[in-house]
């Protein structure tokens, strides 16, 4: 799980909100056991929040899609799957299993205020309660708009590839819906900045922002596995990569194999020809010039545990997630149990290039 700094931000606004408002609901307590409470009830609307992502986490899981971990910022929550649902009914019940979390949520904080009440409980802890209560429905609710990439969003999007039959068309139109309510939002948020002032609209501003960047983001994706579709790493890898060798000197090799090879990495091998790793030209220019005619070129890359690795014969689409901004987006080719080449970043994008500029010659 991350947490990005921004939650640092939305921590301090939550609490001071809380902290003004309690004594106006419940007045007459102590000034700590308003700051104590509304950080308690921050902290389990985080919580609470993460749950939320746990619930889209845990069925992607279950259902065969690799989770690569929870993002949790000021906007909210981020489940980061790696690669696509393979069916429309799959894609509904990730995305709806957060917002059934929230709602269980909802249902339990709600309970929890009623109970405090019958039984004459704290009043702060009774008014904090029903704050937790009234987010999460309000999570729930936010989130079934269907505003893709939120959760209604998705659901949309499984429904409209349902009767389509094709999930680009149908992702193309839920992120269009998406962007649409986007700058609906971000309209309701100047208006409300131009009639009432106060914070609540620039939020609003905010909010739309964020579902306009990502609903664009995630439609490229999804646009660009689809142009991938049908391409293999054979058709896009560069062959016959030449292994260089890991056991000389930093400075031997910048000046021996660099200037030599168009390239932003190198397999490495080892004295008896053996493959041992990658390196970089990122990490060969981080080392310091007084270091270089004494430290190893291997010493300085990264091993085969680090490296990710493809064969020929499978689809692009299926190794893009194996890159790593450490190897330069860099993957080794092995065919056999040996080195057949290496495919990057640049090299997909050139086979793709390539495919669009033979479609529209016919």
């Amino acid at each position: 799980m991350r947490l990005h700094w921004s939650l640092a931000i939305a921590f301090v606004l939550i609490v001071w909100t809380l902290a003004g408002q309690l004594p106006v609901i419940v007045p007459g307590q102590p000034q700590p056991a308003y700051w104590l409470v509304s950080a308690l009830a921050a902290i389990l609307f985080y919580l609470s929040l993460l749950s939320h992502e746990m619930g889209h986490a845990l069925v992607a899981r279950r259902l065969g899609v690799n989770v690569d971990g929870i993002t949790l910022w000021i906007f909210g929550g981020v489940a980061r799957l790696r690669g696509d649902a393979s069916t429309p009914g799959i894609e509904a019940r990730i995305a709806i299993a957060g917002p059934l979390v929230s709602l269980v949520l909802a249902l339990v904080f709600g309970a929890a205020t009623f109970a405090l009440d019958a039984s004459a409980g704290p009043p702060l802890f009774e008014v904090g309660s029903a704050w937790l209560a009234g987010s999460n429905a309000m999570l729930l609710l936010f989130n079934l708009i269907p505003a893709f990439p939120l959760d209604g969003g998705r659901l949309l999007r499984a429904w409209l590839w349902r009767r389509s039959a094709d999930r680009y068309r149908a992702t193309s139109t839920a992120a269009r819906l998406g962007r649409i309510c986007a700058f609906l939002l971000m309209g309701l948020g100047l208006l409300v900045v131009v009639t009432q002032g106060g914070i609540s609209g620039f939020w609003l501003v905010f909010l739309g922002w964020f579902l306009f960047t990502a609903a664009r983001a995630e439609e490229q994706q999804v646009m660009m596995r689809g142009a991938l579709a049908g391409l293999r790493v054979r058709d896009a890898m560069t062959p016959d990569a030449t292994l260089a060798p890991g056991w000389i000197t930093v400075d031997e090799f910048m000046s021996s194999y660099v200037p030599l090879q168009r390239a932003t990495a190198f397999p490495l091998k080892t004295f008896d020809g053996a493959l041992d790793g990658l390196v970089t030209l990122a990490q060969l220019s981080r080392v310091a010039p007084e270091e270089r005619q004494s430290r190893r070129v291997r010493d300085v890359g990264v091993g085969l545990d680090a490296v990710a690795m493809a064969s020929p014969g499978e689809s692009v689409t299926s190794v893009l997630d194996r890159f790593s901004p450490s190897t330069a987006d860099q993957m080794l080719v092995i065919d056999g149990g040996q080195l057949v080449g290496t495919l990057s970043a640049a090299d997909i994008t050139r086979a793709l290039g390539g495919r669009k500029a033979r479609a529209s010659s016919r």
